[in-house]
């Protein structure tokens, strides 16, 4: 009888776990807005994905007709983040976000400004 309620007690934490373990997803697309310097920026489409599994943040953006880039950052906890994705030739574009909820943000801000209101999927 030990045996079994020890399984029972061992699958019931690792169900847990897994179930907290689960990814939340988020979208956004959507148009840049020009930046001191620039001019095209509204002409510019960019898909925003971030996934988050606990305090890790992980996303990727990709500006229509260019490369894909990626990047990582942990959420504090007020549920917001902020880290600096490099954009090539040297080119950093930083990136901050708040994951509230109801109040789902991001924004990249570099050679354009991208922002909005993420969509959790």
């Amino acid at each position: 009888m030990k045996r079994f309620v020890a399984a029972g007690a061992l699958a019931v934490l690792m169900f847990a776990g897994a179930a907290q373990a689960e990814p939340a997803i988020y979208n956004w697309t959507g148009y840049g807005l020009n930046v001191p310097g620039s001019g095209k920026c509204p002409t510019y489409k960019m898909v925003i994905d971030v996934t988050v599994v606990g305090t890790d943040v992980q996303g990727r953006f990709q500006q229509e007709g260019r490369p894909e880039r990626n990047f990582k950052a942990t959420m504090g906890a007020d549920m917001k983040f902020k880290t600096t994705a490099i954009v090539g030739g040297g080119n950093k574009m930083d990136v901050v976000g708040s994951l509230k909820e109801g109040a789902s943000t991001i924004m990249l801000d570099g050679y354009c400004l991208f922002e909005g209101k993420l969509t959790k999927k």
